[in-house]
């Protein structure tokens, strides 16, 4: 577990409001990947930084435990251009706990990681929490995410 420090930065990409409660988040946050990959949102992402995909949870009612806003998308140079359908925002960035799973992405290595962050003593902020999804993460079932988790 290491602390960074993240520098502001804009993303823009696809978005959906959803909560941890009754498991809705694994049916919306499925279909978010699913529309941004048959859309090719990645490749309609105007002024991209890199093909990183950054999932983003954002717009917290409160904790982990209420409804939240969870962004697909790519970091971007800035926000003059966001395309129908998606929208842009920027993030102050600041202090973060970096967490690392490795693993098969189809056999839950991304919930169990949540469940097992939800768990820890970490002084959360509820900020902007996200997961990296760079080149590491091309192999699906050997696959490496960075976890970011924003704190005091």
């Amino acid at each position: 577990m290491n602390k960074v420090k993240i520098e502001p930065f804009q993303v823009i990409g696809i978005a959906v409001r959803t909560t941890n409660e009754n498991n809705q988040v694994a049916k919306d946050i499925a279909d978010l990947w699913g529309k941004f990959m048959n859309d090719k949102i990645l490749e309609a992402i105007p002024n991209k930084i890199d093909n990183t995909v950054y999932s983003i949870y954002t717009d917290y009612e409160s904790d982990h435990t209420k409804p939240y806003t969870t962004i697909l998308g790519c970091r971007v140079e800035n926000l003059n251009d966001i395309p129908n359908g998606m929208i842009g925002k920027s993030f102050d960035g600041g202090n973060y706990i970096k967490l690392s799973a490795k693993g098969d992405l189809m056999k839950g290595l991304i919930v169990n990681k949540w469940l097992e962050i939800w768990e820890m003593d970490l002084e959360r902020v509820f900020t902007a929490d996200f997961e990296v999804f760079g080149e590491k993460a091309q192999n699906p079932s050997d696959a490496e995410i960075d976890f970011l988790i924003a704190v005091k």
